[in-house]
């Protein structure tokens, strides 16, 4: 069996979520066909998405053309060699991740197994949380999507901050409406010095937050460490980190108490289980920030430390919207299906109907 071809399209795909208007979101879907008519698809993380489908339709995919997609590190090690020698992140690793989540969906399907399973097959159902508290929520709304999510059997939540809101007040409505028992996550997304961040985690302290995501300005890990020390929050970060050492420096330099790696931007799942293999040395849970459940689901079923995948209320629904019949979570479980491969095959009306003009 050889890999016969790979193409990377652009779709601009409707989705909602509640309270919200809807809105368009972009994916570049990546398909890979063997000469005997297999076919695997994965997706590509990132926001340069034209320059994604470039790069994989006209460097990436020639290179693999003809290659045994069985040989999981053999054409891991190809491609790392050719396009990231010197451990590039950003653009290499988001094109780099499409490919690889496409081969291990095909590896599953040629052997007839789940992606899960092949990747460690530690248990096929994973804890998941809910990013309920976007941005775009006025207060009063935050407040009734909390309730929303609660009265749907969602106990783990995630809310943002940015130190330009009244982050105190949002935080402090949230805890009062989902009651003490719900774990609430705030995460934000990179926008705080070191003195912000240890303002805003001394006063939010006392309302008992499970886990303060991605503070700090670029991940800085001597700063990451050192906020560390001065919370008693812990601290998960690296969901945008484009390579495992990376994230291999955040944990030796004791940064981080949750690792979060993401299938779709550190370079698939070849990287990632890596990634999780070093943290379990560590004593260190994994979880999935950056959304994209679906595929990081699998990475997370297959080690004993995952410790939750983000249901991201945008990514979520854009799942629910392009793929055919894709795993439900319940009560705060995301089940995974023994359907081989990753059992996200798109639904091919919608990706002819929503391709976007490069």
């Amino acid at each position: 069996m050889q890999i016969a071809g790979i193409a990377a399209s652009l779709h601009r795909v409707p989705v909602e979520v509640p309270l919200l208007p809807s809105r368009t979101v972009r994916v570049v879907v990546v398909r890979i066909e063997t000469d005997d008519g297999l076919v695997g698809y994965g997706v590509a993380g990132g926001g340069s998405q034209t320059a994604l489908v470039e790069l994989i339709n006209r460097d990436i995919g020639p290179f693999v053309v003809g290659r045994d997609p069985l040989q999981a590190e053999g054409v891991g090690q190809a491609l790392e060699h050719r396009f990231n020698a010197r451990g590039m992140t950003g653009l290499v690793s988001c094109a780099l991740s499409g490919v690889d989540i496409a081969l291990w969906d095909l590896r599953g399907k040629a052997v007839g197994q789940p992606t899960w399973r092949l990747l460690g097959g530690f248990s096929a159902s994973v804890p998941a949380y809910l990013t309920f508290g976007l941005p775009e929520y006025e207060l009063d709304q935050l407040v009734e999507a909390a309730r929303l999510a609660v009265s749907r059997g969602y106990d783990r939540l995630k809310m943002t901050v940015d130190g330009r809101t009244r982050d105190i007040e949002r935080v402090t409505r949230v805890r009062e409406a989902v009651g003490p028992h719900v774990r609430l996550m705030i995460d934000a997304n990179e926008s705080f010095d070191l003195l912000s961040a240890v303002e805003l985690a001394r006063k939010v302290e006392p309302l008992d937050i499970a886990w303060f995501e991605e503070p700090l300005r670029g991940n800085d890990t001597a700063v990451l460490a050192e906020l560390r020390r001065r919370t008693s929050i812990p601290i998960a970060a690296g969901q945008f980190e484009g390579h495992r050492f990376r994230l291999r420096d955040l944990m030796l330099a004791s940064a981080v108490d949750v690792v979060q790696t993401n299938v779709l931007f550190v370079g698939g799942y070849t990287e990632a289980l890596k990634v999780a293999h070093f943290a379990d040395m560590l004593r260190l849970p994994i979880a999935n920030g950056g959304g994209w459940a679906h595929h990081n689901a699998a990475l997370l079923a297959a080690v004993p430390n995952g410790h939750g995948v983000e249901m991201h209320a945008w990514q979520w629904t854009l799942a629910e919207t392009l793929y055919e019949d894709p795993p439900a979570a319940h009560g705060g479980v995301l089940t995974l299906s023994d359907r081989p491969g990753l059992g996200l095959d798109p639904r091919v009306d919608l990706l002819r109907d929503t391709q976007a003009a490069r």
